[in-house]
């Protein structure tokens, strides 16, 4: 009964992903024609060149991050909130969004852009996936550190929006002392945008996206085990201690690349997987995560294309649309879970 639910809710995803992909494609600030935008995809020359250009070097990597960023968030927002055993857990409560964002703002707004130490160099989009991977992992190190210490979840999430208030803090002094352009780009940044991967970019976004995905979907079995608890998963032969490393770099991995291009994107890490057990009514993640994916990805091209939708009048901050989505879902989950209690 399960995997019919499962593989109905698949198909209607999948579905609509192709339709949303599509329409995000279609529409834009710039008005081309359909005909047209399927003739630039397929390499016709007869096309105007601007909008081979906004099709190729804006539209269809605007796209592409938001399938791969939706996807990403969803299937931390799961793996946190299986191991934290805590439905509240994701990467912005719990200050991973926090701490890759303060690694940011210490590339972009106290070294200028770049890190160099002695013959080592880094610069660009590199020192910034760099800098915002070391934050997300230092920040879940720290989590993790705490979860041995605290057993009590609501005191724990109390733990993690605290070390969200130090990391932004932080990011506010740095704020302080830095350049009015450099913190114009750093407020830009955190209203988040899913354009802020550029096509020769792509390769390497979707590379490190695509390692930390496949890495998730390899803790299927473990995450199964740990549902019941640490105790009864290591009577399972699961190296709990092992897992939690594992989750913990992927986390870290997933968190940075979406946040040192993307910005710190809200709710969809927290909302989503709530989405996909509502509609599946299972938390069995061999079926659970892949559809944690597709939802993910779904939620995000809705985000983007609501973003767009104003056309020559502006773009909608993309962090003042992911609430109207992600919001009514977490109440829903807060007002349930008092109803059960």
């Amino acid at each position: 009964m399960i995997m019919k639910k499962a593989f109905r809710y698949g198909v209607l995803l999948t579905l609509a992903l192709f339709l949303l992909f599509a329409a995000n494609l279609l529409i834009g600030s710039v008005a081309i024609p359909a005909r047209d935008v399927v003739r630039v995809l397929l390499g016709d020359e007869g096309v105007k060149e601007s909008w081979r250009y906004i099709v190729w070097e804006a539209r269809l990597p605007q796209t592409l991050t938001a399938v791969l960023s939706g996807s990403s968030l969803a299937v931390c927002g799961l793996m946190l909130q299986t191991v934290f055993r805590n439905p509240l857990a994701g990467t912005s409560i719990l200050g991973v969004n926090s701490g890759a964002g303060l690694g940011v703002a210490l590339v972009t707004l106290l070294l200028g852009g770049s890190v160099t130490t002695g013959a080592f160099s880094l610069s660009g989009f590199f020192s910034v996936l760099a800098a915002a991977f070391l934050g997300a992992m230092a920040v879940m190190a720290l989590i993790l550190f705490f979860s041995l210490l605290i057993r009590n979840n609501v005191m724990l999430l109390i733990t993690g929006i605290m070390i969200g208030y130090l990391a932004s803090s932080a990011v506010s002094l740095l704020n302080y002392v830095s350049t009015a352009e450099g913190v114009q780009s750093y407020m830009l940044w955190g209203m988040g945008n899913f354009g802020g991967v550029s096509l020769s970019q792509m390769p390497w976004f979707v590379l490190v996206a695509l390692l930390g995905i496949v890495g998730a979907l390899s803790l299927v079995k473990p995450l199964n085990a740990m549902l019941l608890g640490e105790r009864y998963a290591e009577n399972l032969g699961v190296h709990v201690h092992r897992v939690r490393n594992i989750l913990l770099v992927v986390t870290g991995l997933l968190t940075a690349v979406t946040t040192a291009f993307c910005g710190p994107i809200l709710f969809i890490d927290l909302a989503v997987p709530h989405i996909a057990r509502l509609l599946l009514g299972t938390s069995n993640h061999r079926i659970l995560l892949p559809i944690t994916l597709l939802t993910g990805a779904v939620v995000a091209l809705l985000c983007n294309l609501v973003c767009v939708l104003p056309g020559d009048a502006g773009f909608i901050p993309l962090n003042s649309v992911t609430p109207i989505i992600g919001a009514p879902v977490v109440i829903y989950v807060i007002l349930s879970g008092r109803r059960r209690g």
